[in-house]
């Protein structure tokens, strides 16, 4: 057999190796695989795979005349698949949408990615069946950013899974982001390992390598976000949200924001640190900045423009006064425009709505729509509500400098995103934490599952054309189905929430997939995501103590049920039963914490948190690849708090 490469370009190269990897997989005696470019054979001919773009192979696209906004053969991946036994057409309508497609017609075949790394593989022993597909994504920003405690392998594999579960967009926030690698290579919660020390080149190299591997799948490639306020005035961010211990001469802090009439590092952290928006020189050294590092990294597709994090910490100088942080925001990312259209650079670039920058701005509007795109960052939403609720108008608070009131349901939320997009008719899509915080929060993760369904489904009652997650980079523990689902519905929205629960847990779990399932909805249930959010009572909510009280008997029987399986012939099986051994093991130290925690007992829900913390620690070389418990304790101590 042979496959064929009509379309010249890296993504498809790499598409065709996967083909043949997977059917090699698949069919072990099948013999060898060549891969071959086109040299004018008869591409209407079925005796081999033919892999490339729908514009190259002349197949029409009429999904692109039914859009919901203009089509775009970059940005929308449509597939179609005419294929069988013995070959036929894979392809896409551009080279990352030919490896999408490639995927595609493997799960057809029975292939499943349940979580990232090899061992999250479900391949069939099986001869290739017909497959007949053409499907345009209905979400056109599909994707996830880096965050939590990150190794380098945890990295690739995460890039590597992303478009094998239909995703085709991938963030690096930062420059160089110490930050992240440093939470899992200094070992912060795990005693019994060594602090490991990285140098910002050595991340650096990291992220360059983990941007060849996004560009090797044709990915869109989203980059940086924070750290512009402070690296344009040689103001070093790359240690993330950490008390600056440095002394800046007056000559850089001139330009930094004043606040209570000073001007220093907001809480003493510079990544939080906004500067002075009115002052012409200020704005300059960041539009030099920006554009300078735009003119350095040509590779990126979308170039996110951010502001400080943190709230009500911007200037209230007389001068900036005088306008709303938007409206100086609007103002800098027109000098940016026109210092790229300058330098005949035509990079995107992302504007964001978050904390002081969810008010729309009053007077500024862009002068050239064309060049960017809005990032909805809803960070003070609720997760008790999703995206399928009509926006509240009345519900925005006014708009007073450093007092401001953060939007809490959605909404509310969703009020300022219609009011941006009154003054902006581009695309705009949402930057979501169900994988950040809310993770760390839902010990069985359906509560969370159903969560990101409920959210996707809504996405388009906004004009929102997108997600991209800010989140862990390791997922299997308990479960990978909040990804792997996450994956599945930004593709296709109106697939059923139920069918892939099966799908899903069947291929993970094997016979027994019910009672596993099962399992983990009781565990939802019991610790009650709201209740763990802080969205349902307060933390001393006395009635669920009782839940947590008798649980015992609910982690004895999974942990002996899981054991069971572990030695299953099929290693996802294992693995994925593996992981509730475990599960159940910590679960029961957890259920004693909240049960303290809930009547009021602190001293025993501390204790019981770090019994918690020790346990996972001395088994942290077994869960890295799938658990981040630099992450999860980062969050979930301050329960205990």
């Amino acid at each position: 057999m042979t496959i064929y490469k009509i379309t010249d370009a890296e993504p498809v190269d790499f598409a065709a190796g996967e083909l043949k990897k997977y059917l090699r997989m698949m069919m072990p005696d099948a013999g060898e695989i060549r891969i071959a470019r086109d040299c004018g054979i008869d591409r209407g001919k079925t005796d081999g795979f033919r892999l490339g773009t729908l514009r190259d192979l002349g197949i029409a696209i009429p999904e692109a005349e039914a859009a919901g906004a203009p089509f775009d053969e970059r940005l929308d991946d449509v597939l179609h698949i005419e294929a069988g036994p013995d070959g036929g057409v894979i392809a896409g309508s551009n080279p990352r949408s030919v490896l999408l497609a490639v995927y595609k017609f493997l799960a057809l075949n029975g292939c499943r990615w349940l979580f990232p790394g090899v061992d999250g593989e479900d391949i069939p022993l099986k001869t290739i069946e017909p497959v007949s597909y053409h499907r345009m994504a209905a979400m056109r920003y599909r994707g996830q950013c880096n965050e939590g405690a990150e190794a380098q392998i945890n990295m690739l594999e995460t890039i590597d899974f992303a478009p094998k579960i239909g995703l085709n967009t991938y963030m690096l926030e930062f420059d160089v982001p110490m930050f992240y690698y440093n939470l899992w290579y200094s070992h912060k919660y795990n005693p019994f390992r060594e602090p490991e020390e990285l140098s910002p080149d050595t991340v650096r190299q990291w992220k360059r390598v983990c941007e060849t591997e996004i560009a090797k799948r044709g990915l869109l490639f989203h980059d940086m976000g924070h750290g512009w306020t402070g690296e344009s005035f040689g103001i070093d961010t790359k240690a993330g949200w950490v008390r600056e211990e440095k002394e800046y001469p007056a000559e850089t802090m001139r330009y930094v924001a004043m606040l209570d009439g000073k001007r220093e590092f907001f809480g003493g952290v510079a990544l939080n640190t906004n500067f002075c928006m009115s002052n012409p020189a200020a704005r300059a050294k960041v539009v030099r900045y920006v554009a300078d590092y735009a003119a350095r990294h040509q590779n990126v597709d979308f170039l996110h423009i951010w502001l400080a994090d943190g709230s009500n910490n911007h200037c209230e100088c007389t001068e900036c006064a005088k306008k709303t942080t938007s409206d100086w925001y609007v103002l800098l990312l027109n000098e940016i425009d026109d210092e790229l259209t300058r330098r005949g650079l035509d990079t995107h670039l992302v504007f964001i709505a978050y904390h002081d920058l969810s008010w729309a701005p009053e007077t500024e509007r862009l002068q050239s729509e064309k060049r960017f795109t809005l990032l909805f960052a809803p960070i003070t939403r609720t997760y008790t509500q999703s995206y399928d609720v009509d926006a509240d108008p009345a519900a925005i608070q006014p708009n007073v400098k450093n007092h401001l009131v953060q939007p809490h349901g959605m909404p509310a939320a969703l009020a300022y995103l219609e009011a941006w997009q009154k003054c902006f008719s581009g695309d705009c899509f949402s930057y979501e934490y169900h994988f950040w915080n809310p993770i760390c929060r839902d010990p069985g993760m359906m509560a969370l599952s159903r969560c990101v369904a409920a959210d996707i489904k809504g996405l388009a009652r906004h004009r929102l054309r997108g997600i991209i997650e800010d989140q862990t980079q390791r997922f299997g523990f308990p479960t990978g189905f909040p990804i792997w689902l996450y994956g599945a519905l930004l593709f296709d929205p109106s697939l059923d929430y139920d069918v892939l629960y099966e799908d899903y847990f069947r291929h993970a779990y094997g016979a027994d997939w019910e009672k596993a399932a099962a399992y983990l909805e009781k565990v939802s249930d019991m610790f009650d995501f709201a209740y763990l959010l802080g969205e349902r009572g307060t933390f001393t909510w006395e009635e669920h103590a009782v839940d947590f009280a008798g649980a015992d008997r609910l982690f004895d029987d999974m942990e002996a049920l899981a054991k069971a399986h572990i030695a299953s012939r099929r290693r996802v099986e294992s693995v994925s039963w593996q992981m509730l051994v475990y599960h159940a093991r910590y679960c029961r130290i957890f259920a004693r914490c909240c049960a303290a925690r809930c009547v009021g007992d602190m001293e025993t829900a501390r204790a019981r948190m770090e019994e918690l913390r020790l346990a996972m620690a001395r088994d942290e070389d077994t869960l890295q690849r799938y658990f981040d418990l630099g992450l999860y304790f980062s969050r979930i101590l301050e329960y205990v708090h």
